[in-house]
C-alpha cells in the first residue's frame, strides 16, 4: 500500500476525475484523490495524495498554483475558453496595443481582486452548480468573491492575426482563482472581448510540472517496483503549517490518543493549526487546531495513526 503525494501529468482529453480512475486501477487501492479539479482542456501538474495522504488534500490545495494561460483579444465565448461559443467579437486591428499597454493593465490585477464566477463552473447557487443551469440556458446571478494574484506578467509580445491579439501570461494566484474569469476581465479592461485560449499549470501545492509523472510511467514505476520512490511524503504537503518535532514517547502517545493540550506549551499561532512530527521517523502524528470553545487549549483536527 502506498502512502504519500504523486504529481502527476494530467494530459488534455482527461478530466481530473479520469486520471483518479486511471490511477485506483494502475495502483489497486481505492485510497486516491486530487487536489483541485483541472478541466478537460486543461493540461497541467496534479498532485495526487494516495493512501493516508488523501487525508492532507485540502491542505495542498491551499498552497497555491501557478498557470501560464494564452489570452486572445477579439472575441468572447460562452464558457470564457476556446470550448464555448463566440458570443462577443471586436476586431483588433494590428498594432491596436503594445506591450507596455498590456502590462499597465496586468498590473491592476496584482493582490486582492474580486471575481464573477462564470456560469460554467461548479460553484454552486441556490444548492445548483452554475454549468447545470448553463447547460438549461439559464443564467443566474452568482455572487462574487475575493481572490488573490501573487503576481501576473507577459510572457511574450503580443501578435496580432486574423482580427485577434494574442499573448500569453504567467499566473501565480491563491485558491478559487478563474483563470479563464482573469482573461476576460483583463480584455474588458483593454476595451476588447476576450477568452482563454490555452491553459497549463505548471505549478501546484509547491508541484512543478518538470515533477510530473504521466500516467504511462507510473504504471512502469509500480511495475518494477520503484514508484515508492518517486512518491512524496504527507508531511511535504502540510510544509505550510508551523511544524512541531516530538520526540518524547510519552507525548507521542498523548498525541496519536487525541489529547488535549494548553496552548502555551507549544507558543500555537491564533489563526493557524500546527503539525505535530515524530522526530525520529518525521513521520506525521497529527495535526492540531484551537479549540473554538476554549482558546487557552488546542485539540486534534486530524490524527495519523
Amino acid at each position: 500500500m502506498y502512502h504519500g503525494i504523486l504529481p502527476v501529468y494530467k494530459p488534455r482529453g482527461l478530466t481530473s476525475h479520469d486520471v483518479v480512475f486511471k490511477l485506483r486501477k494502475i495502483l489497486k487501492t481505492k485510497k486516491v484523490g486530487h487536489t483541485g479539479t483541472l478541466d478537460p482542456e486543461v493540461d497541467g501538474v496534479l498532485p495526487i495524495c494516495i493512501g493516508q495522504a488523501t487525508k492532507v488534500s485540502d491542505y495542498v490545495m491551499d498552497m497555491g498554483k501557478t498557470y501560464i494561460a494564452e489570452v486572445t483579444l477579439g472575441s468572447a465565448t460562452s464558457t470564457e475558453d476556446q470550448t464555448g461559443e463566440i458570443i462577443a467579437q471586436r476586431a483588433v486591428a494590428h498594432h491596436a496595443l503594445t506591450n507596455n499597454q498590456i502590462d499597465h493593465i496586468l498590473e491592476k490585477f496584482v493582490g486582492e481582486i474580486t471575481q464573477v464566477p462564470p456560469m460554467y463552473s461548479s460553484v454552486k447557487v441556490n444548492g445548483k452548480k452554475l454549468y447545470e443551469y448553463a447547460r438549461q440556458g439559464q443564467t443566474v446571478d452568482r455572487p462574487s468573491r475575493k481572490v488573490h494574484i501573487q503576481h501576473i506578467k507577459r510572457l511574450n509580445d503580443v501578435t496580432f492575426n486574423e482580427e485577434c491579439a494574442t499573448f500569453n501570461i504567467e499566473v501565480a494566484c491563491g485558491k478559487g482563482t478563474y483563470i479563464r474569469t482573469l482573461v476576460t476581465d483583463i480584455g474588458k479592461c483593454l476595451n476588447y472581448p476576450a477568452h482563454m485560449s490555452r491553459l497549463t499549470r505548471t505549478d501546484s501545492g509547491g508541484f512543478h510540472i518538470d515533477q510530473a509523472l504521466s500516467l504511462d510511467r507510473i504504471a512502469e514505476m509500480h511495475e518494477d517496483g520503484t514508484l515508492s520512490d518517486a512518491l512524496l511524503p504527507m508531511l511535504y504537503g502540510l510544509k505550510a503549517l508551523p511544524i512541531v518535532n516530538v520526540s518524547q514517547e510519552d507525548l507521542k502517545s498523548r498525541i496519536l490518543n487525541g489529547q488535549k493540550f494548553k496552548r502555551h506549551l507549544f507558543n500555537f499561532p491564533h489563526d493557524s493549526q500546527i503539525v505535530f512530527v515524530d522526530e525520529s521517523t518525521n513521520d506525521v502524528l497529527a495535526i492540531y487546531e484551537l479549540h473554538p470553545s476554549n482558546h487557552a487549549e488546542i485539540k486534534p483536527k486530524k490524527v495519523f495513526n
